[in-house]
């Protein structure tokens, strides 16, 4: 049962998503495994294009930015969760969790956006692609990628912003990190009508940047119909096959989520947070590896890096 407790005596929540785990340890090894990988995976890549200017194009800053999101997505989430089950530390300060509410937040909004922007990348150098270099600079690239980080972060600020001024009757949370459905279930309010703000808000970023990437395909596709030669087709799938993945692996999942909510199948706790785990870590540890095997000049960047290493040092 949660403990109740006054709001002037709250100074910090209890992470309780886990407790019913019999294998915590061993869970919290893989979510560390993981976490690793996707953290070196992705500063490979965002090293890889730093460090060599042939890649300073504007595809290439939207992966680096794309890489740089990945971190933040994880990194909001993963450590409180390793936390609790390696160590056992289960508490977490009220305002540095609010603080991973809106970083949360804001890796989830990101991922949106640059998603769109990529796709954007790949509709301009398809359909117009004499005047691709003219159109998307690196500037209006870094500018685009700078624009959508402050409205990310305006968007966000407002999560946290509404659970503020609440009173607050208990201290557990029954997620695995401190995520807004979980706090506010623990305020003296009813719940529901912050629930159908969320989702207001969430379901028109999710379904407005799907619909952008969709209608983005759609001309693509239209252009590819027009081509006449097959080596042509074959190099436009090639350019748009590896944004593709990372549009499935990002918004399948959630979609799943969705529509399993939606038909009212009755998961346990555990197959929930399992899910939202499945959502974080899946596509931040893909995304890099599709990238960097995917994209020819990152890939060439990595054999010529693997190659100067010699094996008799």
């Amino acid at each position: 049962m949660a403990q109740n407790v006054s709001r002037n005596t709250i100074s910090e929540f209890v992470i309780t998503g886990f407790d019913t785990l019999e294998k915590p340890v061993a869970v919290g090894i893989i979510i560390l495994i993981v976490y690793i990988l996707v953290m070196l995976a992705n500063l490979a890549n965002i090293c890889f294009i730093m460090l060599d200017q042939r890649l300073h194009q504007p595809m290439y800053l939207f992966i680096c930015n794309l890489a740089v999101v990945d971190m933040l997505y994880c990194s909001s989430s993963c450590p409180t969760m390793i936390g609790v089950l390696l160590v056992g530390y289960k508490t977490i300060s009220f305002l540095p969790c609010f603080v991973q509410i809106f970083a949360f937040g804001l890796g989830f909004v990101m991922e949106l956006f640059t998603i769109s922007a990529m796709a954007f990348d790949r509709l301009i150098a398809i359909v117009n692609p004499l005047r691709y270099h003219s159109i998307l600079t690196n500037y209006r690239s870094v500018l685009l990628t700078f624009l959508l980080w402050i409205l990310g972060s305006a968007a966000m600020a407002v999560v946290p912003g509404t659970l503020l001024p609440l009173p607050f009757c208990y201290s557990n949370l029954k997620y695995v990190f401190c995520d807004y459905a979980a706090v506010i279930r623990t305020s003296c309010v009813d719940p529901n009508p912050y629930f159908n703000s969320m989702t207001i808000l969430t379901s028109f970023l999710q379904f407005g940047t799907f619909s952008f990437i969709c209608v983005s395909y759609i001309k693509i596709v239209i252009v590819a119909i027009k081509m006449t030669s097959n080596s042509s087709n074959k190099k436009l799938f090639s350019t748009c096959f590896s944004h593709l993945i990372v549009v499935v692996c990002y918004y399948g999942p959630i979609f799943i989520l969705v529509v399993v909510t939606r038909m009212g199948l009755n998961l346990t706790q555990e197959e929930r947070n399992g899910l939202r785990v499945g959502t974080i870590l899946g596509p931040s540890l893909v995304n890099p590896f599709v990238y960097c095997f995917r994209t020819k000049e990152i890939r060439n960047k990595l054999l010529r890096t693997i190659s100067r290493v010699d094996p008799d040092e």
